[in-house]
C-alpha cells in the first residue's frame, strides 16, 4: 500500500544529504590547491554548457524511464564526480569532475518535485505542494549555510578527505533512493522505439509550453529573480572581506543570509490569497533592496540586504513552482520542470558579465 508520508520524508531525508557537505565551497578547495581564478572560472564554465546541455534531455529521460531511477542515476553521476576529484591532478581531470557534478543536477532537477507532485497527487493531497515546496527550499537553505560553515573544516583536512566524506553520503543516498516509490511511470508499448519515446515526450511538452505562455511567464519571472539572488550573494562572498568583515564572522554573514530564505518560504504560505503579480511585484523589490545594500560602505547593511533579497527569492520560488506543477501534465512534468532550470541558467550566463560590472563598479 502507497505510504505518502514514508515517501516524503524519504524525499526529504536525499534532499538532506544530497545538501549537507563539507565540500559545497569548492571554489575555495581549488584555490587551495592553487589553481587560479582563470582557471577556477573555467571550470565553472563547464559547468553551465554541461547544464544547458543536458537539462533537457534528462527531464525528458525522467519522463519516460521513472523519476526514481534518474534520481539514482543522479547519485551515481555525484558519485563518479566525486572519485574523479579526489583523484585529479590537472585542470582538465577538475573540468571532467564538474561537468559529472552538472549531469548530477541536471538528472535532479525538477525530477524530485515531478516525483513528489505526483505521489501527492495520487494521494489527494496535491494542494499542499506548496507546504512540500516550502520545506525543501528551507532545508537547501540551512544546508548550503551550515555547509558553508564548513568550509574551514574541509581547508584543514584537505581536499581528498574531504571528498571521500562525500562517498559516505552517496552510500547513504543510494539506501534512500532505492526505498522510494515510482509513480506514474507509464512504459510505451514495447515495439516503439527508445528514441520515438523521447521524441513524443519532447514534442507534448513543447506543445504544452506553446499554448501555455502563462507557463513560460511564470518561468522567465521566478528566473529572472532567483538569478539576481543568487548573483548578489555570489558577490557578497567577494565584497564582505573587502569592507572589514572578520574572517571568522564570513561564514556566519553567509548563514545569516541563507537563512533569510527560510524567513521567505515560510511567510508566503501565510499568504495563499494575494496574487501572483503582487508577490511578483514584493519580491523583486526585496531583491532590488538587496542590490541596493550591496553597495554600501558597512558589511553589516551589505549583509542585512543579503538576507531580505533571499526572502524574496524564496518566497516568490515557492509560489511559483506550486502554481506550475498544477499546470504540467503528469507525463511531461519534469521534462517541463527542467525547461525552467534550463531557462534560469541561460538568465545566469546573460547577467554574470553585467552582474559583474553592476555590483563593482555601478
Amino acid at each position: 500500500m502507497f505510504n505518502i508520508r514514508k515517501q516524503l520524508s524519504r524525499l526529504y531525508l536525499s534532499s538532506v544529504i544530497s545538501n549537507l557537505t563539507i565540500t559545497g565551497a569548492w571554489l575555495a578547495i581549488l584555490a587551495s590547491r592553487g589553481f587560479s581564478l582563470v582557471e577556477i572560472g573555467i571550470s565553472e564554465t563547464v559547468f553551465h554548457i554541461t547544464s544547458i546541455i543536458f537539462e533537457l534531455p534528462s527531464g525528458v529521460m525522467a519522463d519516460v524511464f521513472g523519476r526514481k531511477k534518474m534520481l539514482i542515476v543522479s547519485n551515481i553521476m555525484y558519485t563518479i564526480a566525486t572519485l574523479i576529484m579526489i583523484a585529479s591532478n590537472s585542470l582538465f581531470t577538475v573540468c571532467l569532475s564538474i561537468a559529472f557534478h552538472a549531469l548530477t543536477y541536471n538528472f535532479s532537477s525538477g525530477t524530485g518535485d515531478a516525483l513528489a507532485y505526483d505521489s501527492m497527487k495520487k494521494a489527494r493531497i496535491h494542494s499542499k505542494f506548496e507546504r512540500y515546496e516550502s520545506n525543501q527550499l528551507i532545508i537547501y537553505r540551512v544546508c548550503t549555510g551550515i555547509s558553508t560553515l564548513c568550509a574551514g573544516f574541509a581547508l584543514t583536512i584537505g581536499y581528498k578527505l574531504a571528498y571521500a566524506t562525500d562517498l559516505i553520503a552517496c552510500a547513504a543516498q543510494f539506501i534512500v533512493l532505492s526505498t522510494l516509490t515510482e509513480v506514474n511511470a507509464k512504459e510505451k508499448a514495447d515495439e516503439q522505439r527508445l528514441f520515438a519515446k523521447l521524441a513524443e515526450c519532447f514534442r507534448e511538452s513543447f506543445r504544452f509550453l506553446k499554448e501555455a505562455k502563462k507557463a513560460l511567464g511564470l518561468m522567465f519571472c521566478n528566473s529572472f529573480v532567483g538569478a539576481l539572488d543568487i548573483l548578489l550573494l555570489f558577490f557578497l562572498q567577494a565584497k564582505l572581506p573587502e569592507k572589514g568583515i572578520p574572517k571568522w564572522g564570513l561564514g556566519v554573514a553567509l548563514l545569516f543570509m541563507e537563512l533569510g530564505g527560510v524567513v521567505g518560504s515560510k511567510l508566503i504560505l501565510r499568504l495563499p490569497k494575494v496574487g501572483y503579480k503582487m508577490i511578483f511585484a514584493v519580491t523583486s523589490a526585496l531583491v532590488l533592496t538587496g542590490i541596493f545594500a550591496e553597495h554600501s560602505r558597512s558589511f553589516v547593511i551589505m549583509a542585512i540586504g543579503g538576507f531580505i533579497a533571499a526572502v524574496g527569492d524564496d518566497a516568490l520560488q515557492v509560489r511559483t513552482n506550486a502554481k506550475l506543477q498544477k499546470m504540467f501534465p503528469s507525463e511531461q512534468r519534469a521534462t517541463l520542470t527542467s525547461v525552467e532550470s534550463f531557462t534560469f541558467s541561460v538568465i545566469m550566463i546573460v547577467l554574470s558579465p553585467l552582474a559583474g560590472f553592476v555590483f563593482t563598479y555601478w
